[in-house]
């Protein structure tokens, strides 16, 4: 499985682990929590969700509601506890794959769900991958800056300045988990990023 179609499943089934939903509502769901800058579509969702259910994690069952009567009813897709047991273990795993930026955000946004020290394990491992990326980035751009013109270099700064905004984000996180971490984040799940679209 690649590293998209790993981030794409934990995402479904963390989302599933709260509500059953349609795929409709899902794909929104999923296009929320990986940002703006990338959009989920029907054709890269519905395979997913197949293989999902092949693999014994979600169930689809049609959904009739009163307002449908006459209409073809929805799928509304759930999770089984397989797939909670899937996705448990899923978050359990710290390792390099977590740090890439294909799945950091979706692990990020289930932080609630992911014990302490697991927490930590990603942040630092996202910092590393990072400071190594602006050090080599650093060391190109010396080599080649008399052979750019300035537009070119402008776009350079404003991703340097990125990943470094991002190393101090990353920087006051793991300060922040190990001093205790936010008192509520247990309570917390990752559907409340979406209570301010409302």
């Amino acid at each position: 499985m690649t590293r998209r179609g790993a981030a794409l499943e934990v995402a479904v089934l963390g989302l599933l682990h709260d509500a059953p939903m349609h795929g409709y509502e899902l794909r929104k769901q999923v296009n929320a929590l990986l940002g703006w800058g990338r959009i989920l579509s029907y054709g890269t969702l519905y395979p997913a969700l197949k293989a999902l259910g092949k693999d014994g994690y979600i169930v689809a069952d049609e959904a009739v509601t009163p307002e449908a009567r006459g209409r073809r009813a929805k799928i509304v897709y759930k999770l089984t506890a397989e797939g909670k047991e899937h996705f448990a273990q899923a978050l359990e795993d710290s390792g390099p794959s977590t740090w890439d930026d294909e799945t950091f955000g979706v692990r990020f946004a289930f932080f609630a769900r992911t014990d302490a020290a697991s927490r930590v394990r990603i942040l630092e491992g996202r910092r590393s991958r990072l400071e190594e990326r602006l050090d080599n980035v650093r060391k190109a751009g010396q080599r080649k800056r008399d052979r750019v013109d300035a537009y070119t270099l402008e776009l350079q700064r404003h991703g340097l300045e990125s990943v470094e905004r991002e190393v101090t984000w990353l920087t006051e996180l793991i300060d922040r988990e190990r001093s205790g971490g936010y008192p509520d984040a247990d309570s917390t799940t990752s559907t409340d990023l979406n209570t301010t679209e409302k």
